[in-house]
């Protein structure tokens, strides 16, 4: 079967319809597209500067945060310019190789985002359920450990469900209403059986999901009980705000791809489904370094004294 599929993959093509049947609009959402890319590499990597030459951002939480970043970075980086592509030119088709190996990075990305995810709401949990002993607990091995875990449990995730497209057997030409080289795209462009493929699928993104999920609200499950029980309201509210940020990060993230699964596979739902997953896969790396800096006391501080020393040295 394999075989088979590397055999027929040079002549398969797959076209990507995108936004097409809205001709009018391909030149505004090339440019709100392309402005939306430009603020996200400009915010991802400018925090991952920040990050790494404000010595008093050198604590756990933002080692996490550059890591997301890079995440964010690399995960719109493989999405919009394509995205982009097929906004001005007549030719959307793809080769099955092509498609797959976007499928492959991207895939990486989003697992691994899901585990630093988790990671970041247990920082958050030992950070305020054990501020004293925060430094030991959190010490730059285990960091980097976990770091290491998310990298490779998103590559794991990516490698399982990659083998079980190249076991598909593709032929001809397929066209499908999307944008991006997604898995549900392999399914409808196989001619073979795809149990096996979408159980696998099944299997390892239900996992995926459902093991963050449970770590992110046990986390922040201890850290409401935690605040609750401080008599300060000044610490109440100061333990509510340092999770805020992760808080919304999560809502969003966690909240899109479960808005996506609850849309019923419909002809008229394509429209909603299509903005659903932009907001996934562009919209999303762009808000998370905005929603960390915004909402972020010590972030905006390094901003401000870097705009002072520029304008200084003016």
């Amino acid at each position: 079967m394999v075989s088979t599929a590397k055999n027929q993959s040079s002549v398969v093509m797959i076209i990507l319809l995108g936004f097409s049947d809205y001709p009018e609009l391909q030149v505004p959402l090339f440019l709100l597209f392309l402005t939306i890319y430009a603020v996200t590499i400009l915010g991802n990597v400018g925090m991952i500067v920040i990050i790494r030459i404000s010595p008093k951002l050198h604590t756990p939480m933002y080692f996490f945060l550059s890591h997301l970043s890079f995440v964010d970075f690399c995960y719109s980086t493989i999405v919009i310019p394509k995205l982009l592509e097929n906004l001005i030119v007549e030719d959307r088709s793809n080769s099955i190789k092509g498609c797959i190996t976007q499928f492959s990075i991207g895939c990486t990305c989003v697992m691994t985002e899901m585990v630093m995810l988790a990671v970041m709401a247990y920082d958050r949990f030992v950070a305020i359920s054990y501020p004293l002993l925060y430094t030991v607990s959190m010490s730059p091995n285990l960091c980097s450990l976990l770091v290491t875990v998310a990298y490779s449990w998103g590559i794991i995730s990516s490698i399982v469900l990659t083998y079980s497209l190249l076991v598909l057997s593709f032929c001809g030409t397929k066209i499908i209403n999307n944008f991006v080289c997604e898995y549900s795209v392999f399914p409808s462009a196989a001619c073979s059986d795809k149990h096996f493929s979408e159980l696998i699928l099944f299997i390892v993104v239900n996992l995926n999901t459902f093991c963050t999920l449970i770590i992110i609200l046990t986390s922040y499950l201890f850290i409401s009980v935690t605040i609750l029980k401080m008599h300060s309201a000044s610490g109440r509210y100061k333990g509510f705000s340092t999770c805020s940020s992760h808080l919304t990060a999560v809502t969003i993230f966690y909240g899109t791809i479960l808005f996506l699964y609850c849309i019923p596979n419909s002809k008229n739902s394509w429209f909603v489904v299509k903005v659903g997953s932009v907001f996934y896969t562009v919209v999303i790396p762009m808000l998370n370094p905005l929603i960390y800096s915004l909402r972020n006391n010590e972030v905006k501080e390094t901003l401000r004294k870097l705009m002072d020393v520029k304008i200084i040295s003016q």
